[in-house]
This record gives structure tokens, sequence and C-alpha cells, in this order.
């Protein structure tokens, strides 16, 4: 087993959260947090819940596992109480999940930087397909059938296939017709796919969201509440398990697993569940206006790059970019800039921070950086309101503002 380092994506929030307290200028587009306050209604829910300090069943309550089956049902996804499993987060769901799967890990290139990470933890052989020239989240179908041939002819028996829908790192999700052939091929090779939906109700349109639990009966669906909610440290995840009869074992063995590390989620979470996955008018109306948000401000800092020389995909969901600016190597390279790491550096120096596309498994001499738009909104709670609210939030003093920062150390680097 070997140790990973510090998760990239914690990191730079730990570096930034540093050079702001510091009194440094920046602008913040590494860390992946969605930037907006808890509903009043939430707040309250965890207070009345507060009392609660008894340990729970290591699945979770009856009632807060019931709310997450009706979300899924909602969502097309008929699914049994006895299906879901709640953790304090998605994190600890996806690792226990490679921990009892057995096998080798198929991963998009790019992909989370987590995934990975906890393959590494567990000793599991990484195998990297790279993602389609549309959209992130999915291996190429070509390249994953070429890989898990590979595989099959040098003996190694692979377990899980990982998906993200939509993507992180590329604010994009993948259409129907590329989820059919992902899950008709995992079918034939008879692979695990496990679905990481955090962002799913942040598609900007979901009309076009496929879950491959619709299509590949062998699937493992993960979900949260940290990203459209914005409850990120109230570590809050969930999973939807297969059939048992499609997978034997898997609940029993997950349990196992929870029972040892987290035991369960915190009761008062627990509450915190059962109130949002039921989908009152209030949460719904939030998670809405969420995703106008983080798509008119995603749209213009997409803009911001695209006039530095980046190609960048339209981004679809969440709030991610994944800007390439090998168009401007020459550019760049004037200014001594070979790789996205020498970018992410440089712009860092200029008040701009970002990530480089290689802590997402991209070739180091890429020109990719993984940018978070999502802590533009404001820098407290009236600010972020305030742009919930608003029907051009990039007009706003201080999104206008860092907007302009970063036109401005796109010039500098690129000119």
């Amino acid at each position: 087993m070997s140790t990973p380092a510090h998760s990239a994506t914690l990191m730079i929030n730990e570096l930034v959260q540093d050079k702001l307290a510091a009194g440094e200028s920046v602008v913040h587009l590494g860390f992946g947090e969605a930037g907006l306050p808890p509903l009043d209604d939430l707040r309250e829910t965890l207070g009345r819940a507060s009392r609660d300090t008894t340990y729970g069943k290591v699945v979770g309550s009856a009632a807060a596992r019931a709310a997450v089956a009706g979300w899924y049902a909602r969502r097309g996804l008929p699914t049994h109480p006895d299906q879901v499993v709640l953790a304090p987060g998605s994190k600890a769901l996806l690792y226990a999940v490679l921990s009892i799967v057995d096998g080798a890990v198929v991963l998009p290139q790019p992909s989370w930087v987590s995934y990975a990470a906890q393959a590494a933890l567990l000793g599991r052989e990484v195998i990297h397909v790279p993602i389609p020239a549309e959209a992130g989240g999915v291996p190429d179908p070509a390249q994953l059938r070429v890989a898990l041939e590979r595989a099959r002819a040098e003996g190694t028996r692979v377990g899980v296939l990982v998906l993200t829908l939509p993507d992180n790192p590329t604010g994009t999700l993948a259409g129907p017709d590329r989820i059919r052939e992902v899950c008709e091929i995992a079918t034939e090779f008879g692979v695990t796919v496990l679905s990481d939906e955090i962002y799913r109700d942040l598609a900007y349109d979901d009309r076009t969201f496929t879950s491959p639990a619709a299509l590949h009966a062998d699937t493992i669906v993960t979900g949260g509440l940290s990203k459209s909610l914005a409850l990120g440290g109230w570590r809050i995840g969930f999973a939807r398990l297969p059939e048992e009869a499609v997978h034997p074992h898997l609940r029993d063995d997950l349990i196992g697993v929870a029972s040892e590390i987290w035991s369960s989620l915190a009761a008062p979470m627990q509450a915190v569940v059962e109130h949002a996955m039921s989908e009152p008018t209030e949460v719904v109306e939030r998670i809405a206006d969420s995703r106008a948000l983080h798509r008119a401000v995603a749209l213009a800092v997409a803009e911001r790059f695209r006039a530095a020389g980046a190609e960048v995909r339209e981004p679809t969901a969440a709030f991610y970019l994944y800007p390439d600016f090998e168009p401007v190597r020459a550019r760049l390279e004037a200014h001594g800039i070979r790789s996205g790491l020498d970018l992410a550096t440089q712009l860092l120096d200029r008040g701009v921070a970002v990530l480089a596309g290689v802590a997402f498994g991209d070739e180091p001499d890429a020109l990719r950086v993984r940018v978070a738009v999502s802590l533009l909104h404001g820098a407290d709670e009236r600010q972020r309101l305030a742009a919930l609210a608003s029907d051009d939030p990039t007009s706003l003093p201080w999104i206008a503002a860092a907007l302009e920062q970063v036109s401005a150390a796109l010039e500098e680097v690129t000119t």
C-alpha cells in the first residue's frame, strides 16, 4: 500500500486561506466548495436534532433512508430503503466500495483527485482511459474496450469502473448515448460501475441526465448534500446499492466496513437528510437558484479563459471548467510555462489560484488546469445571498472585480 500525498484540492484551499489571512488578494478558483450559505430551515432542523447524541444504525435511520429512496424514485430509479446507506460524506463510501470490490480500478482521464489516491491506499492497480472530446466523467468507449481487452489478455481482473456524472474536473455532463455505450461494455466485461453523482442536481439541463444504474444492474451510485445544498462541512453522503441478487453480500460487506470506520452518520445529520431529501419547496427553489448562479458565473469565467486563447468545453453542470492552453503554448513558453503546473504556479503569483491538470491524472506536460468558480459568489453570507437573488450576478461588484483580476492575470501570462 502506498500513502498518497496531501489531497491537491484541500492543499490549494489551505494555501489560499493562508494567503488571504496574510492580506494578499487572491481569486480562489482552486477548490470545489459550493460557496453558498445553508438554508435557514436546514439550520433549524439541525438545531432541533442536536440533542440526539445516540449511535444509530450503521446504514442510517429508516426515515432518512426512505427519504433518499424517494428522491431516487422521483428521478426514475426505483429504490428500496434497504438499498440506501448513509455516511459522513460520499468520500467515505467511495473508499469503502473500492475496498470491497476486488480488482483494478478504471478511471476516466482526467478525473477527480481522490479516486486514484484511494485506489493507491488500497493497493489497487489503476487503469486510466482518456475521456472523449465532448464531455468528461466517462472514458472514451473505444479506448475503454481496448483497455479492458488488454487487461483480460494480461490476466488482470478489473473490478470497478468509476464514472462521474456530472463531471469534476470538466464541468460537463456526458450524454445518454455515451453512457449507454460505456454501460454495454461494462456489462460485457462483468465490471461493477461506481457512479459518483454528487453533482446530479446541478446539471443545467437535467433532462439529459442518464444514470448508469438505469442501464447496468451492477451499479453503485454515490451522492450527498455537499454540492447541491452547499453543506460540505456537514459531511452528509449516501449510496444507492444494486439489488442483492445482482451483487450478493455487497450490503453486508459495506455495513462491515462502515461499522469499523465511521459507525454511522451523525444523528442530527440524519434529520437533515430526512428533511432535505423529501424536497420541500424551499429546498427545490434553493437548488434551482444555486444552479442558475453557478451557470452564470461559469459561463462568464469560461469567456475570460477563451479570450486568453484557451479551449474550454462549454460548461453544462456544476461549477467547473477545464481550459486547455495548448493553442497558445508558444506564448506561454515565452514566460517559461511548459506545463499545467507551471501555469498554475505563475497564475498564483499573479493572484489567481487554479489546480494543474496533473492533479487529476492528466499528462504532466499538458497545459490544462481545473477551474472552480463557486467561491466567486461572495466573501460572506450577505454577498452570497445577494448573488443568489441577482438576475445578473456577474455584474455584482465583487464578482465583476474577480473576473477582471482573472483576465489581467491571464493576459500577463499569454502576451
